[in-house]
């Protein structure tokens, strides 16, 4: 695999431990523990998955940091007890232990992914429409934020992404997550609106539909085609993938940090989904979309 970014594009994918990638992106038989260390030879930065559903101990923390070169970034998720279960209210205690084991990274932290559930119409129409509770639980809760970190919020409504949100985003710089996922509107969507870029970085996932992309590795797996669930790219998804090429070369034009991560169920291979980013990126010329950019 070859790819090659500028130094403030920094690409990764979104977890690094699955076995499915030995003999791929990984040598065989590579040790769970070593992964990282393999990992973090080939791409300058991951974001951890993990510790949305707990939290890290400190040893843990710890092996990241010492089996990573200088100048690798992890990005993280934070836990579903602050972002989910507490949805923001009586977390601080939660919030604390986060920060200060995560901490022990040092200058390899990134920024921090505070990830929120997408609320159905059918739920609850008014907060669909509005999202006025979310709003007014995260006012309160990004004053509890160190100002020394840098945080990113991903919503799932794409009617939320108006000024209510994005002036409590810009008065902290923290950034707006752009995600690839089928209820929400892309970056070359969005790309026009300067208000919504709201921090000194941009922080873009792409993540696909989970559903949709597991009935068909599970399809592909029972009529033999595959071996492994992640082993391979499954869905081609360089038309779609094109279009956040020229957004994001604006923004580094810029002189911006780009932080950009794929999931395996993006297109069923994170790796593969990072070379073909990189062929991509680099086949583009650049200059062919209108995106306004943070003052």
């Amino acid at each position: 695999m070859h790819w090659h970014f500028p130094p403030n594009l920094l690409v990764g994918t979104s977890s690094w431990s699955s076995p499915d990638w030995c003999g791929t992106f990984y040598p065989n038989l590579t040790e769970p523990g070593e992964m990282i260390r393999v990992y973090a030879s080939k791409l300058p930065t991951v974001e951890i998955d993990t510790t949305w559903y707990h939290m890290p101990g400190r040893k843990m923390v710890e092996a990241w940091k010492s089996k990573t070169p200088e100048g690798f970034i992890f990005s993280a998720k934070v836990p579903g007890v602050i972002s989910h279960e507490k949805y923001l209210e009586g977390c601080s205690a939660e919030l604390n232990e986060f920060i200060s084991v995560m901490s022990i990274l040092g200058e390899k932290l990134g920024p921090l992914i505070l990830q929120f559930p997408y609320v159905a119409k059918g739920r609850d129409p008014q907060e669909y429409e509005t999202g006025a509770d979310f709003v007014r639980r995260l006012k309160h809760f990004v004053q509890l934020l160190p100002k020394e970190f840098k945080w990113g919020i991903e919503i799932r409504n794409s009617r939320w992404v108006q000024p209510p949100l994005l002036e409590i985003l810009r008065n902290r710089d923290i950034s707006l997550v752009f995600i690839d996922y089928y209820t929400m509107e892309p970056l070359p969507k969005l790309a026009h609106r300067a208000e919504v870029f709201t921090a000194p970085f941009v922080y873009v996932r792409f993540l696909g539909n989970r559903k949709a992309m597991e009935a068909a590795v599970k399809e592909a797996q029972e009529s033999g085609q595959r071996k492994r669930a992640w082993e391979s790219l499954l869905k081609d998804c360089a038309e779609q993938m094109k279009k956040w090429i020229p957004p994001i070369k604006l923004l580094l034009a810029q002189k911006i940090p780009v932080y950009v991560y794929f999931n395996n169920h993006y297109a069923g291979y994170a790796p593969g989904s990072v070379e073909l980013f990189s062929q991509l990126f680099n086949d583009d010329p650049g200059g062919n979309s209108h995106c306004s950019t943070p003052e």
